[in-house]
């Protein structure tokens, strides 16, 4: 297994040199850049492939293990370490400590045998560790203590989306610091725990091209409006002699 996986490792770097550099759009266009070189060179020892066809053995019953195990404690600031890379948690996670298998792309974190988290997998590079940080682990705590957003060590890995740093700059440059964690926190808040991270990301970039800071209030009534109170409803009660009438015309009938 392992010299299959180094074999394979070859053939795509030997294809990288050709290709003349590393970068992909996204991981499905690397994914199907390997493929390629898979296919090319399954083609090219076809022949022997089918020789030695009828020697190989069934596959086995149950699938191999393609994961690497590994142990992660969720600090109070609701990260964890694991291969040498940065991870963020759920804040329920705190404190735990908990079983995690490494993929190739991905790690499933488990407690007491149940699947708790799953993220996907970042790997250590030149410039450090790597950094997997979900801004939405962090909305709750930093709406009790916005201002904490400041001195964050991954603070500029919480923005969802470039629009969000450059608000965010401009925001700190404008305003008092507790204002201006504030409003990032609360933009963060509502694109997070309301579903319109992109559809605030393209607000966010009228308002920086039109050199205005977000209205908080404006933007949770445009994209969070509050729904409709219920009706209220009187509901009159009968009044309990008339049963008696009816027990009367049981008895006529």
């Amino acid at each position: 297994m392992e010299s299959s996986h180094r074999y394979l490792k070859d053939a795509v770097d030997q294809a990288l040199e050709l290709r003349g550099h590393r970068d992909f759009d996204d991981r499905p266009a690397y994914e199907e850049f390997v493929r390629g070189v898979v296919m090319r060179r399954n083609r090219r020892n076809a022949a022997a492939f089918q020789v030695e066809r009828g020697y190989l053995k069934e596959l086995p019953e149950h699938r191999t293990t393609d994961f690497v195990e590994d142990e992660g404690r969720v600090t109070r600031s609701g990260t964890f370490t694991v291969d040498g890379s940065l991870y963020s948690a759920p804040s329920r996670l705190i404190g735990h400590r908990l079983k995690v298998r490494l993929y190739s792309d991905r790690l499933d974190c488990y407690l007491s045998g149940a699947l708790v988290h799953s993220t996907a997998r970042v790997r250590r590079t030149s410039a450090g560790r790597g950094r997997a940080i979900n801004y939405r682990h962090f909305i709750e705590s930093l709406k009790r203590k916005p201002q904490a957003f400041r001195g964050l060590v991954f603070r500029d890995d919480l923005f969802p989306r470039q629009a969000y740093r450059r608000t965010w700059e401009r925001l700190d440059q404008a305003l008092s610091p507790r204002s201006a964690c504030k409003v990032i926190v609360g933009l963060l808040e509502l694109a997070g725990n309301y579903g319109v991270e992109a559809e605030l990301a393209l607000q966010l970039e009228v308002l920086l091209e039109l050199g205005e800071l977000p209205d908080l209030e404006a933007l949770f009534a445009q994209f969070a409006p509050r729904q409709a109170e219920c009706p209220i409803v009187l509901v009159e009660m009968p009044d309990a002699s008339i049963y008696d009438a009816l027990l009367d015309e049981e008895v006529l009938a």
